[in-house]
């Protein structure tokens, strides 16, 4: 856990540090964007482990290239960009292995196959329509939704204006809506005797 001190530190000083050797001064940038990391890398590879394999790659990547790093001020873009670019390379030079479905709610802790069932059924649906999303959008929605962000939070991350972010969000959450509603409603084929 940082203590005060070192949640005062902006991201440019532990950049300059670290380029200088402050190995304490990198660690404190992976664990202000380790979670963020993964999320991105997930919104890309769709995979709990490859999402996890990405972004320790990234910060390996990040931690080597460190002095290319232009404006320390803008730290948190240039590494999110490493992450996407880790991501892509990775869904370019390999078929994703088999795996869990991502979990976008935690298992049922009630009784009943009927209640796991139907939560199951609701993961992969949702799992299905996040896919179906542009890759932008899934990482706005999982950002926001799933981590809890501020669209300020976001757009800083994404070096977006604010507003950007907001209508990614807003047409993301009616394109789910719309993907949720047409499975639940049957189509005009389906009501016809």
């Amino acid at each position: 856990m940082s203590t005060p001190e070192e949640q005062l530190v902006s991201d440019a000083v532990l950049v300059r540090r670290a380029i200088g050797g402050d190995q304490e001064a990198f660690s404190e940038l992976v664990r202000r964007y380790q979670r963020a990391a993964y999320l991105v890398a997930l919104g890309v590879t769709r995979r709990h482990e490859d999402a996890e394999d990405v972004a320790q790659e990234a910060f390996v990547v990040a931690l080597e290239r460190l002095e290319e790093c232009r404006d320390p001020d803008r730290f948190a873009g240039w590494f999110t960009t490493i992450v996407k670019n880790r991501a892509r390379n990775l869904l370019r030079r390999e078929h994703l292995r088999e795996g869990e479905p991502i979990p976008f709610q935690a298992p049922s802790t009630l009784p009943g196959p009927d209640r796991e069932t139907e939560r199951a059924d609701l993961r992969g649906r949702l799992s299905d329509a996040m896919d179906r999303l542009s890759p932008l959008q899934r990482e706005v929605v999982l950002l926001h939704d799933l981590e809890g962000w501020k669209h300020r939070e976001i757009a800083e991350r994404l070096e977006m204006p604010s507003g950007t972010v907001r209508s990614h969000l807003h047409f993301a959450r009616r394109r789910l809506r719309e993907l949720l509603r047409t499975v639940d409603t049957p189509g005009p084929e389906a009501r016809k005797p």
